[in-house]
């Protein structure tokens, strides 16, 4: 099922993973989420869902790139729930895909103990829609936020990346609030030298003042 979308959409299509290997509780989950109109792909095993994962350029390192959550199953014959939630959580998915389990009453203390260790939530069943679909939404705008900060990261990454080691030694005192002759003093440049690397500071990380500046810096 290929859900990729135009670059240039303002925001991609959240969707929810369903890993449970009963067949009735997939069907059900992707009808009820269609009837909130929300986007679901299903597997029916937790190897499925980590096949799906690998089958990724790099290994999935910059999955997912739209809000997303999954609904994890905690017994399943093979690879368990909690095993893969797990092997998630090493790749570091935890943020941008957040786990709710669905649980029997037997394997509520299991849920219990890997919400302890990160799980968004468990779910027991028989569950209630209502119920069930907030903590989705919920978890959706988790993932969002999530998202949003990492590609905010990588993004000041690659501009800090572009500059100079003196145009980071004036970076860190500009936003300070150091004016330009105390910073030419305390690097033994000239004021002109400090005015030429403060604008390429400016200009490479795509900001017009040291509060800009500064606020950007602050946000990583």
């Amino acid at each position: 099922m290929n859900m990729s979308i135009s670059p240039s959409s303002v925001r991609k299509l959240p969707m929810v993973y369903l890993v449970d290997d009963e067949d009735v509780i997939r069907d059900s989950l992707s009808w009820l989420l269609r009837s909130r109109r929300l986007l679901s792909e299903g597997f029916a095993s937790a190897e499925a869902f980590e096949a799906m994962l690998e089958a990724r350029p790099d290994h999935a390192k910059d999955w997912p790139d739209a809000p997303s959550c999954l609904l994890l199953d905690v017994r399943m014959p093979g690879m368990s729930g909690l095993a893969l939630f797990e092997r998630l959580s090493t790749r570091g998915l935890g943020a941008a895909l957040p786990v709710i389990f669905l649980t029997g009453h037997g394997d509520v203390p299991t849920a219990v103990a890997a919400v302890k260790r990160g799980a968004f939530d468990f779910v027991e069943k028989p569950f209630s829609d209502n119920t069930l679909v907030d903590r989705i939404e919920e978890a959706l705008a988790l993932s969002e936020k999530a998202i949003a900060a990492r590609q905010h990261n990588g993004r000041l990454a690659l501009r800090l990346a572009e500059l100079t080691e003196r145009e980071r030694e004036v970076m860190g005192l500009v936003v300070q609030a150091l004016p330009n002759k105390l910073i030419a003093d305390h690097l033994h440049i000239s004021v002109r030298t400090v005015e030429v690397h403060r604008a390429r500071v400016f200009e490479k990380m795509n900001v017009k003042s040291a509060v800009e500046l500064s606020n950007l810096l602050r946000e990583n």
